[in-house]
């Protein structure tokens, strides 16, 4: 159990929302990770539940994603920025939009490119993050190319 658990907010530019996810249990929480297990918030027909790795150092989520049956179905990467209120002990996680959806075979989608330029057109994001967004991507694109996904931390069973 984490002590102090802390409120995590999910905001989406498009569709515009701000989501409590309080209700995922916390694995870890520390100054650079934080995992939480969760289930969906609505109904979906082809996934139930995930564990997701937020690494606040690098604006990287990247979740697990378990069918109905719980069996492991892809990963699933949110570039995202990270805000941690101590005060309020709260983080606001802001989607900047770009995902990649990694198969188990490391096929690789990228998802959302259409919802970044219209943000960035909108001036919903500045051109740092719309760049911050392209680049971090490319990064996660390079490291599974090259075998280095995903990260030691998230095939670690101790965690969920």
């Amino acid at each position: 159990m984490v002590p102090n658990k802390p409120t995590i907010l999910r905001k989406r530019l498009i569709p515009y929302e701000t989501v409590n996810l309080s209700s995922d249990k916390i694995l870890h929480f520390d100054d650079t990770l934080l995992i939480t297990k969760w289930e969906t918030i609505r109904p979906k027909k082809d996934f139930k539940s995930g564990v997701s790795y937020y690494f606040l150092d690098k604006s990287l989520k990247i979740s697990r994603f378990y069918s109905h049956d719980c069996s492991f179905l892809y990963w699933y990467c949110d570039i995202i920025e990270a805000n941690y209120n101590k005060d309020i002990n709260t983080f606001l996680m802001l989607d900047l939009l770009l995902d990649i959806k990694v198969y188990p075979d490391n096929h690789i989608e990228v998802l959302d490119e259409d919802e970044l330029l219209e943000a960035y057109n909108q001036h919903l994001i500045t051109t740092e993050q719309f760049e911050y967004s392209q680049a971090c991507t490319n990064s996660l694109i390079t490291a599974i190319q090259e075998g280095d996904f995903p990260p030691n931390i998230c095939l670690d069973p101790t965690y969920w």
